[in-house]
């Protein structure tokens, strides 16, 4: 059985777009935020309109089209939302690539694919609405989960209906529905949903890290974003 890394290096030439970018133009940026980035301090986490102008005045400075989370990364910017709080450990894990941008950024569908499901997770820090499609290349299903985006992405959606590669299928929210985060879109791969539809932890305990990863493998094998 092939892995995910195998399938999208050997179809590379038939995966699209995530977001606009043109890699001979555009600037990206790596964001940091662990907690080696002693910028944020908790006033500007704890209120999205300060954390939204720290991210746009990274991105201004270093006149950067895209700000970029990281995957695998242990991330103390969760404390700012309970949701994330749990009895024994907290959830600080990142499991998916942060595309930090605008709001209305058009977001595409990289390969032809069918939803799985969609919903608004709109609990503080949630993922706000949410789309998750599902795939399969050459045998290997999987699945991508696309959060922080706009209620109207969610209109006309079915679960198992079509959605053909490169086509727009959402734009990133404004915080009153991207569950109160500066614009961004967190996209994950999941290799198996364990039964959840609308829904899929995208941040999880450290403790937990290896079985979580093994589950959702790096985004950036289709995102493939290379910082100069």
């Amino acid at each position: 059985m092939k892995t995910f890394e195998q399938v999208i290096k050997s179809n590379a030439s038939a995966i699209q777009k995530v977001v606009d970018f043109d890699a001979t133009a555009d600037q990206l940026l790596p964001l940091d935020f662990t907690a080696t980035n002693t910028e944020l301090t908790d006033e500007i986490l704890d209120h999205t309109d300060l954390f939204s102008d720290w991210v746009n005045k990274k991105l201004s400075d270093k006149d950067a089209r895209y700000g970029i989370g990281g995957y695998d990364e242990h991330r103390t910017i969760y404390s700012r939302s309970a949701h994330f709080d749990t009895a024994e450990e907290p959830r600080r894990l990142h499991l998916g690539v942060d595309v930090w941008a605008p709001a209305g950024t058009p977001i595409y569908n990289f390969y032809d694919a069918t939803v799985q499901s969609f919903a608004h997770n709109n609990n503080f820090g949630d993922y706000g609405a949410t789309i998750i499609l599902a795939y399969e290349i050459d045998g290997f299903r999987f699945n991508a989960l696309y959060g922080h985006l706009s209620l109207a992405s969610l209109s006309n959606l079915e679960e198992g209906k079509f959605i053909p590669a490169g086509i727009k299928i959402a734009e990133l929210g404004v915080k009153e529905e991207n569950g109160y985060w500066p614009p961004h879109l967190h996209f994950q791969i999941i290799q198996d949903m364990q039964g959840l539809k609308g829904d899929y932890p995208g941040v999880c305990k450290f403790s937990e890290r290896e079985q979580y990863l093994a589950n959702c493998p790096d985004p950036n094998l289709i995102l493939e974003y290379n910082f100069k």
